[in-house]
């Protein structure tokens, strides 16, 4: 990570509407979108799980014209943020969100409502419990469509090692904060929790900034 970037960065804040949120949504938005239009299927539903203040959503939404988007958080705090911003591009295929708590099955979406055939999750594990892929794997297995996958985007440590000095130094600021559960998880964590749900890991994307996209399917 250079210098430049870290003078410009905000201090680390996973508050959904904090600049830091902002400031990383608009670094990874462009490198994700771009990959997303190899991968995404030419129509059909795509489920965003956390998805803070939307503004993923409705930046790719615009370029995926005959698919549906459904954004989704826990925090209903931030629905009218996501609102606003869905009005704010004119986005005609975002739907209104919804709650998903992945700790609470309860909220978990109905496969008798609707299926999906992309669920995607950007930037949440550095500083969420990696028990949290549980439940992604478990909505995954609920209402993935049977060719649907699931593209969890982020840093990540590959068998236990780090990738880059990069993302060491990155882990070692996170964890500096001793918040407990933040720092980076390892993509072999994910998959095994994947696994035990009948969902695997298909492929790892490299991606800019030393950021994957991790990519999950039906076993």
């Amino acid at each position: 990570m250079s210098s430049t970037i870290l003078a410009d960065r905000p201090p680390i804040d996973p508050y959904p509407l904090s600049s830091y949120v902002a400031w990383a949504g608009n670094r990874n938005r462009d490198p994700i979108l771009q990959v997303f239009k190899e991968i995404f299927p030419k129509s059909g539903n795509v489920l965003e799980l956390a998805s803070g203040p939307g503004n993923h959503i409705n930046y790719f939404a615009p370029h995926f014209k005959q698919l549906y988007f459904q954004p989704s958080d826990y925090d209903v705090d931030v629905f009218e943020t996501i609102k606003q911003n869905c009005a704010g591009q004119g986005n005609t295929n975002v739907g209104d969100p919804v709650k998903i708590d992945l700790t609470a099955p309860e909220t978990w979406p109905d496969p008798k409502d609707r299926l999906y055939d992309v669920i995607f999750v950007v930037n949440l594990f550095q500083v969420a419990p990696v028990a949290i892929a549980d439940g992604i794997a478990q909505v995954a297995a609920r209402v993935l469509t049977k060719d649907g996958f699931v593209a969890i985007y982020g840093p990540f440590k590959v068998d236990g090692k780090y990738t880059t000095e990069s993302n060491e130094a990155f882990d070692k600021e996170i964890l500096a904060a001793k918040v407990p559960e933040w720092g980076l998880k390892d993509a072999k964590d994910l998959e095994k929790a994947a696994n035990a749900h009948g969902v695997a890991l298909k492929k790892i994307l490299d991606l800019p900034a030393n950021n994957f996209i991790l990519v999950f399917g039906r076993a």
